[in-house]
């Protein structure tokens, strides 16, 4: 098997370094995914195309590596997490957030190869399970019963006695409680006000917003629609805390 991994790293010269040694692996073999300078581009490329591994800096401009590291457990499937810093110091924090291994600049290929040895032994044990099928809303609309995949779902709006299910496609009415949709989706979904919550994966940008019934305020703008969901103030602080990751 090729195994794909992520390349994250502030330093151009330090990720050039990465591919040429991933280029002589060959027990597994390797190839660059993708490169990311910080936490926020690593997101954004994960979001979009699953990998197997992450080779992690962990000095970095904003969110640091160790932040993004916490951020990568949330995810239903997350990549293995190899470090790769000039700062032993850190070895114990990164093995609490379960990272497969954790490397020394400058790097040698043999230890490399010995990490993504790991890799390979983590992802094969993860196929001997059968893999869990997509999670699913099941919404009866109009006489019509349909099941609407979770990852399909931008956001979710308390209107009334009903929620709103958005999709890029359409809306839904679903007889549900936001709260259960929070607590059961948590992982995959931030509140951002009373009445609503977002999928984490879409969110793309926080701006001011004037409502008219709420006056000046905040709103999130999501990949995928082009309305913004409001965002109380105080949800502001976790909000720009996932946009950060």
């Amino acid at each position: 098997m090729t195994l794909k991994v992520l390349l994250v790293d502030d330093e151009a010269l330090a990720r050039a370094r990465l591919r040429t040694l991933l280029a002589e692996c060959d027990a597994p073999a390797a190839a660059p995914a993708g490169e990311a300078a910080n936490a926020a581009q690593a997101m954004e490329l994960l979001l979009r195309q699953p990998v197997d591994a992450v080779l992690l800096d962990i000095h970095m401009p904003g969110a640091d590596g160790l932040a993004l590291a916490q951020a990568l457990r949330r995810m239903p499937q997350p990549p293995a997490v190899v470090f790769v810093t000039a700062h032993a110091e850190h070895a114990v924090a990164a093995f609490e957030l379960e990272a497969l291994d954790y490397l020394t600049k400058p790097v040698r290929r043999e230890r490399l190869q010995a990490a993504l040895q790991k890799v390979q032994r983590a992802a094969l044990a993860r196929g001997d399970a059968p893999a869990a099928p997509p999670e699913t809303l099941l919404i009866h609309d109009r006489g019509r019963t349909e099941r609407v995949p979770l990852d399909e779902v931008l956001y979710f709006k308390a209107e009334l006695k009903y929620v709103t299910v958005r999709t890029s496609a359409r809306s839904y009415i679903l007889d549900a409680s936001l709260s259960e949709l929070e607590e059961r989706h948590a992982a995959h979904f931030l509140r951002v006000h009373r009445n609503a919550l977002v999928a984490r994966r879409a969110l793309r940008a926080l701006e001011r917003h004037d409502d008219p019934e709420e006056g000046e305020g905040w709103a999130v703008r999501l990949t995928g629609v082009d309305e913004v969901v409001a965002v109380s103030r105080r949800q502001l602080g976790a909000v720009r805390e996932a946009l950060a990751l």
